[in-house]
């Protein structure tokens, strides 16, 4: 928990200790006023029991309330705070108590790490999420932190989603075990459907259901506009981020996403002119850069695309395949010995890390090397790249369409014919 003067965080809930208001993700919660100052003695008491005198003293401010009114009352704040509610403690003897657990400290370093959004920084988050289940068996948010953790190195494209899909299960399944399926928890969920095993259907489904539960939730609509993209559903895509930013204007996935979405919509202009603004807004934000690379590229101006490219690998030197696509813009710049030499030292990168090979694909044809490319494509499969998710809509795709392999290839994301589907 962290203190301030006036606001306490307890989990991821604020409690405003002078106007009496508990708020999470920027909302707030509505418990009643009577029930927050039951809580700012908990929070003002933390690690140490509360006996109902003390409580009907300070919370009540010595009204005489009968002790079921005080559990009661206890009991309200604890289902408001959901899966914190645990935090709260209570022993027949001596009263009702709020602490955090032992590994709290390890959990904010873990989400200090996440929120770095490079490789390193993932990679040192399962590290400390791994301490802090070792550390206290029973927080669901070392586990929630691994599952996330994990997810997001094989959404980025910095390690082979087929060997982090098993370790992101458990990890989900471990939290979900001891907290209930949140609406947190089910989003990850979703997106694991959606981007690693290409279950778009039940993916969906899950979205709707976290929409349902908490609209609040601003990267619900992230994650829908990109799993209706790939079925082509563009105008889905649009009314989801429309609802996205009226939800919270300032999330940076919200512009990323919609450089992509006009991207693949083949509206490239757009694009351009909406990652134009994307990265004056959001500067690190990956996908929004890449995809403003992409677009630029595709509007054939392809000098600022490779300047784009480039700097999004300065800044993201774990995405390995923003390397491959700066090769691919050099070959249409004439340039194909400096193509040649990307090419070469991401083969040697492959034989000690992973290289997506979706993009190395994209460069191989480019280079005229038509054979290797459909290898790289089915390796691609094989380590279950999540670019695949967007086999039918990317213009990068339309050079292999033609081919039969290809239309094999795609059936191993799209076992079945949708009305949304390009073919």
């Amino acid at each position: 928990m962290r203190v301030s003067v006036e606001e306490v965080e307890v989990g991821s809930f604020l409690v405003d200790l002078t106007n009496s208001r508990l708020v999470r993700d920027g909302v707030e919660t509505g418990l009643r006023p009577q029930a927050c100052r039951v809580l700012r003695t908990l929070i003002q008491n933390r690690g140490q029991y509360v006996d109902y005198e003390h409580m009907i003293a300070d919370a009540w401010n010595g009204t005489i309330v009968s002790r079921h009114t005080v559990d009661v009352t206890v009991g309200e704040v604890k289902k408001t705070l959901q899966e914190f509610g645990s935090w709260i403690t209570h022993r027949p003897k001596l009263g009702y108590r709020l602490e955090a657990p032992r590994s709290e400290d390890l959990i904010r370093k873990g989400w200090h790490f996440i929120n770095q959004r490079t490789r390193e920084g993932f990679e040192n988050a399962v590290t400390v999420f791994q301490q802090a289940s070792l550390q206290d068996g029973s927080d669901f948010r070392a586990y929630e932190g691994l599952a996330v953790a994990h997810l997001t190195l094989a959404t980025y494209g910095m390690r082979a989603p087929r060997d982090l899909q098993p370790l992101f299960f458990n990890a989900f399944q471990r939290a979900a075990a001891l907290t209930g399926m949140t609406p947190e928890l089910r989003l990850a969920r979703a997106h694991g459907l959606h981007m690693i095993e290409w279950k778009f259907a039940e993916a969906e489904a899950e979205l709707l259901q976290v929409r349902e539960e908490k609209p609040s939730l601003s990267r619900i609509y992230c994650f829908l506009a990109m799993l209706y993209v790939c079925q082509k559903r563009f105008d889905k895509a649009f009314q989801s981020l429309r609802q996205g930013y009226k939800t919270d204007a300032l999330n940076p996935l919200l512009p990323a996403v919609e450089v992509s979405v006009h991207f693949l919509a083949r509206d490239f202009e757009a694009a351009a002119a909406c990652g134009r603004k994307s990265i004056e807004l959001h500067p690190y934000v990956h996908l929004g850069r890449s995809f403003y690379a992409q677009a630029l590229e595709y509007s054939g101006r392809l000098y600022e695309a490779l300047h784009e490219y480039q700097t999004a690998y300065i800044m993201s030197q774990g995405l390995v395949w923003l390397r491959a696509l700066e090769g691919a813009c050099l070959v249409k710049l004439g340039k194909e010995e400096e193509a040649h030499r990307i090419l070469r030292s991401l083969e040697a990168l492959r034989t000690s890390d992973y290289v997506d090979a979706y993009y190395l694909a994209v460069l191989y044809e480019r280079l005229g090397q038509r054979e290797k490319a459909f290898a790289e494509l089915e390796r691609a499969k094989e380590e279950k790249s999540v670019a695949l998710c967007l086999i039918d809509v990317d213009p990068k795709m339309d050079a292999f369409r033609d081919h039969a392999r290809f239309e094999k290839l795609r059936r191993a994301v799209w076992p079945f014919d949708l009305p949304h589907a390009v073919h």
